[in-house]
C-alpha cells in the first residue's frame, strides 16, 4: 500500500463545511439515546445514520444485530472502481454507555466552545464528521481515489462481541482502516491521532454461596455478596501502572432476608502494551480462588482487545496524515492509547489503521461529556484530506 502525494490543496478549497450545521447534526444525533443494551434504541440511532448516507448515494445493507444487540450498518460509496476492489474503510460505533433517561440528567447544550451530551465526544461527534466528509467530497464532484466502505457497529462499548467477526472480515477486505474515535488532548488546538492501542480484556466473575434465612439462620448460610465484597478489592488491588483491573458492574441477591446464593461482577483489564502483559494479567485473573472453601468462585474471560502495535504501514499512515494537516495549516502528533476501540482488531490484523480521527472533547463516558465546537471542521478537513489523497501502489 503505497500513499500518493497528491495535493489536494484546491480540491480542499471547494469543501464548505458549515461549523452551525453540523454542530446541530451532531446535536440531534446525541439526542437519539443508544445504549448499547437498548437494541431498540440503538436501531434508530442507525435509522438516522443510514439517511444520512442514503442521501449521499451510498448503498445500505442492514445487517441484523445478534446476541439480543443492534444491527450494523455497511454502507458503500459510489465509486467508478468495480465492487470488491480493496480501498478504505471507515469504522465506527453508535452505542454510547448511557443508560435511556440520561438526558434528563445530560441535556443536549452548548455553553460556549462546548456542547454537552451523551455520546456526543465517544463517538457520534466523530462519525458525524466522518459522514459529513464523504457527503461534502460528493457535493464538490469530487472523487476518492479508493473506494469507501463505512461499517457502524452496535456494541463497541462492551468490547464488540456481535460485531466483531465483521469488522475483522471488511478490514480484511481493504487496504486500510479510518477510526473516527475522539481524537487526543494533547495541548494543540486540532489535537493528536491515536496509532496504537493497549489491550483490554473482559471477564465475568461470580460468587456461588449458599441460601439460609437472614433472619431465623443467618449463621446458616454463606453469602456470596460477601464473597465478591473481597474479591473485588483483591482484583482491584492487582492494579499497577502498567495493567490495571477495575470492577464497573455488581449483582447479586433478590431479598433482603435471605443470604445471597449468587453475585455477579463484570471486570476490565486494561492498559496491557504488550502481548506477554496481556496474557499475564488474564493469567492473574483466571488464578483467583474463594476466600473460603463454602463460596465457590469462578472467573469467564469475555472479550479480548489484543495488542495493537503500530508497524511501519500505520506508521506511514500517520505521516501521511502529518503530512496533509499541514498543508491545512496546522501539525498533529499520535501516539498510543490506553482505551480500547475496534482499531485493535483491525491494527492488530495487520491493516494500516489510524485511529484517534474524531472529535476533541472530553469527560465521556460521564455526565459532563462534551466535545470542542472549534475542532469540527479542521478535523473534518482532516478526514477529507485523507479520503481525498489515499491511493493505491502505482
Amino acid at each position: 500500500m503505497g500513499f500518493s502525494t497528491l495535493d489536494t490543496g484546491s480540491a480542499q478549497d471547494t469543501l464548505r463545511f458549515d461549523e452551525d450545521r453540523m454542530v446541530a447534526g451532531i446535536m440531534e444525533w446525541a439526542e437519539c439515546e443508544s445504549p448499547t443494551w437498548e437494541a431498540g434504541a440503538v436501531n434508530r440511532m442507525m435509522d438516522l445514520a443510514s439517511r444520512a448516507l442514503a442521501l449521499m448515494g451510498a448503498r445500505i445493507e442492514r445487517i441484523p444485530g445478534r446476541m439480543g444487540l443492534g444491527d450494523c450498518i455497511r454502507a458503500r460509496l459510489p465509486h467508478s472502481a468495480p465492487d470488491g476492489t480493496p480501498g478504505i474503510l471507515i469504522a465506527a460505533h453508535l452505542d454510547t454507555v448511557h443508560p435511556l433517561g440520561t438526558l434528563k440528567q445530560l441535556p443536549v447544550r452548548r455553553e460556549g466552545d462546548r456542547v454537552y451530551g451523551p455520546g456526543i465526544c465517544d463517538m457520534k461527534g466523530g462519525t458525524y464528521m466522518a459522514i459529513e466528509a464523504l457527503r461534502h467530497i460528493g457535493l464538490a464532484g469530487l472523487a476518492t481515489p479508493l473506494p469507501v466502505t463505512v461499517l457502524l457497529t452496535p456494541d463497541e462499548e462492551i468490547g464488540t462481541p456481535s460485531a466483531r467477526d465483521l469488522v475483522e472480515a471488511e478490514a480484511a477486505r481493504n487496504l486500510l482502516v479510518l477510526v473516527p474515535e475522539p481524537g487526543r488532548p494533547d495541548g494543540t488546538p486540532c489535537g493528536g491521532l491515536v496509532s496504537g492501542r493497549h489491550a483490554v480484556a473482559r471477564f465475568e466473575v461470580r460468587t456461588t454461596g449458599r441460601p439460609s434465612h437472614a433472619g431465623a439462620r443467618l449463621a446458616a448460610g454463606r453469602s456470596a455478596i460477601r464473597e465478591m465484597c473481597r474479591q473485588v478489592l483483591d482484583i482491584e488491588a492487582m492494579s499497577t501502572e502498567r495493567c490495571t483491573y477495575s470492577v464497573g458492574v455488581i449483582q447479586g441477591g433478590q431479598w433482603a432476608n435471605c443470604v445471597a446464593t449468587h453475585c455477579d461482577a463484570r471486570v476490565l483489564l486494561s492498559m496491557a502494551e504488550t502481548e506477554a502483559e496481556l496474557q499475564a494479567g488474564i493469567a492473574r485473573m483466571l488464578a483467583r480462588r474463594s476466600s473460603t472453601p463454602d463460596v465457590a468462585l469462578t472467573v469467564r474471560p469475555t472479550c479480548v482487545r489484543p495488542v495493537w502495535t503500530p508497524g511501519r504501514a500505520c506508521t506511514a499512515l500517520f505521516e501521511h496524515a502529518r503530512q496533509v494537516a499541514r498543508g491545512l495549516g496546522f501539525d498533529v502528533a499520535a501516539s498510543s492509547s490506553p482505551g480500547g476501540s475496534d482499531g485493535n482488531f483491525t491494527g492488530a490484523m495487520g491493516v494500516p489503521t489510524l485511529d484517534g480521527l474524531g472529535i476533541l472533547g472530553d469527560m465521556y463516558h460521564t455526565l459532563e461529556e462534551h466535545m470542542l465546537v472549534s475542532s469540527i471542521v479542521p478535523r473534518t478537513r482532516l478526514l477529507a484530506g485523507l479520503l481525498l489523497s489515499l491511493a493505491p501502489s502505482a
